[in-house]
């Protein structure tokens, strides 16, 4: 993409992120518009702020790919903010509330913004319906590893069997009597790949 610092650049991105009836080039340009970002962003506060506001607004886009792709790009955008998320994990698209998930386990967010991050993964892990979500958002409270979120790992231990799976080794960076209960039960799992998943996870654990 051409000079970040451009504004003549920022003027075309916005048009064609606003305007353009084709969301496969809405799409793109979010791509453009995030790689631009995360050059500058050392050194050009207004590229950020920009960046920012752009990616804000797909977030909200008509069109659910248009939606997924700002998901899946949010960890890159820089000083992202967990709200869009948020929202964006409660998508009536699977497959946007899906990446949603994963883009959520993807940065290191600070209080208060973590905790309603953990609060939300771990509500979609326990309740959404659709099983791809529940697997990112378990994932997701894996990748993050804060303490709120290991009760909802625990119940995903219960899940459909790739749940179970996911949910097993998200159990990495907790520990406990619950936890370790949790293990054990895994070990006899009727499926052999959540009881090589909980073999795995013990014997990296073992000195």
């Amino acid at each position: 993409m051409a000079d970040a610092t451009d504004p003549a650049l920022w003027h075309k991105a916005r048009a064609a992120l606003h305007d353009d009836p084709d969301p496969r080039v809405r799409a793109a340009a979010l791509g453009a518009v995030v790689r631009a970002a995360t050059a500058a962003a050392r050194t050009v506060d207004d590229t950020t702020e920009h960046a920012l506001e752009l990616w804000r607004s797909t977030t909200a886009d008509p069109d659910r790919t248009v939606r997924r792709r700002a998901a899946e790009l949010a960890p890159s955008v820089p000083h992202v903010v967990p709200g869009p998320l948020l929202e964006l994990l409660t998508d009536p698209d699977p497959l946007v509330a899906e990446a949603a998930a994963w883009a959520l386990g993807e940065v290191a967010w600070e209080p208060p913004g973590a905790n309603e991050v953990v609060r939300a993964l771990a509500t979609a892990t326990v309740t959404h319906g659709d099983p791809l979500v529940r697997e990112a958002a378990v994932a997701a409270l894996g990748a993050l590893g804060d303490p709120a979120g290991v009760d909802a790992v625990l119940s995903a231990c219960r899940d459909r069997p790739a749940i179970r799976r996911r949910a097993v080794l998200a159990l990495a960076p907790f520990e406990g009597p619950a936890v370790e209960a949790a293990l054990a039960e895994a070990l006899a799992d009727p499926d052999w790949q959540v009881r090589q998943a909980a073999e795995d996870l013990r014997s990296a654990g073992d000195p």
